[in-house]
């Protein structure tokens, strides 16, 4: 029999606590031999939860103004704050307006709470995954601030395979990067398309079976049905035309060029929650799992490779 390798791919889950353990989770539930988290894995916000004098809690969340009157009632909001993806933080009015006029302590806030939460996660993989045989990758994305970089290279079980050249077994080579070309939020990872072709060139260079090669890229690659976003205006909102989003390509040429040139045998992608699919380049499967981390919904694709081809791929959500 031909032996197999089954993974479990997910990307851009930004925070969202319930789709982080859902991940860990999905090496025993899918049995997965390989668990690959592809970028953007911290938050974009904190929510702050104001005490107020009487002893209540108030706080602005998805649009609702929520009053709190005991400690459990906080506990189980601060749940879903971080299962949406954002950062609770009890707080009161005198510091909400030192924070507003000092930006470098809201940044360093950021910071610690986004530090406090990854470290967490990572205690909590390493508790699920010690006594189970997989592997499990995550990078960060380019939406993903630097200071996380460190505690993924610290531990024991979780590998991050951001520009190495990794044997995910016998057989498959996996290239990754976490990279982006420049978007209009000027993210921590963006970076020109000559740069990121560098970066990816030097790990093609140390691959030594290209046929069977993953290219786990967080950006997808240019013109393809995985890069479809939204066009934005001047001020960041996007164009709405018949009552319809104007869509439009976003994705790395250079990665398409790459994709186009050394043909590996799959691309992992994200970045672009809106382009769940797959689509060709050539004999390259490219895959894109999309993202609905704010419903607490974790979008997934498990591959099944054997030797020399992709035996099946299918989506999962949940």
């Amino acid at each position: 029999m031909v032996k197999v390798i089954k993974i479990f791919y997910t990307s851009d889950i930004h925070g969202s606590d319930v789709c982080f353990k859902k991940f860990i989770n999905a090496a025993s539930f899918y049995d997965v031999d390989v668990l690959i988290l592809g970028g953007d894995i911290t938050g974009k916000m904190i929510v702050p939860i104001i005490e107020r004098s009487n002893g209540c809690f108030e706080t602005n969340f998805l649009g609702k103004r929520v009053v709190l009157s005991g400690e459990e009632d906080v506990k189980r909001l601060e749940q879903k704050i971080r299962d949406a993806g954002f950062y609770p933080y009890r707080t009161n009015l005198q510091e909400i307006k030192k924070l507003k006029e000092d930006e470098k302590m809201l940044n360093e806030l950021f910071s610690r709470l986004m530090v406090e939460s990854v470290e967490k996660w990572i205690i909590f993989a390493e508790n699920k995954l010690q006594k189970l045989k997989v592997k499990c990758f995550i990078m960060p994305g380019n939406d993903d601030q630097f200071i996380i970089d460190s505690i993924l290279n610290n531990s024991k079980i979780i590998i991050n395979p951001e520009s190495k050249v990794i044997k995910i077994d016998d057989e498959h080579e996996m290239i990754s990067t976490g990279y982006a070309n420049i978007t209009p939020w000027r993210c921590p990872r963006d970076i020109e398309e000559e740069e990121l072709a560098k970066k990816i060139n030097n790990m093609v260079s140390q691959v030594e079976n290209m046929k069977n090669c993953i290219f786990n890229f967080h950006c997808p690659p240019y013109g393809t049905t995985l890069d479809l976003a939204p066009k934005l205006d001047e001020t960041l909102k996007p164009i709405v035309s018949g009552g319809s989003f104007i869509m439009e390509h976003v994705g790395s040429k250079s990665i398409r060029k790459a994709i186009e040139e050394y043909q590996p045998l799959l691309g992992l992608h994200g970045h672009i929650h809106e382009s769940r699919g797959v689509d060709n380049i050539g004999r390259t499967i490219c895959l894109n799992p999309g993202s609905e981390y704010t419903e607490g919904i974790l979008r997934g694709i498990i591959v099944v490779l054997n030797k020399e081809k992709i035996k099946s791929y299918y989506p999962v959500s949940g």
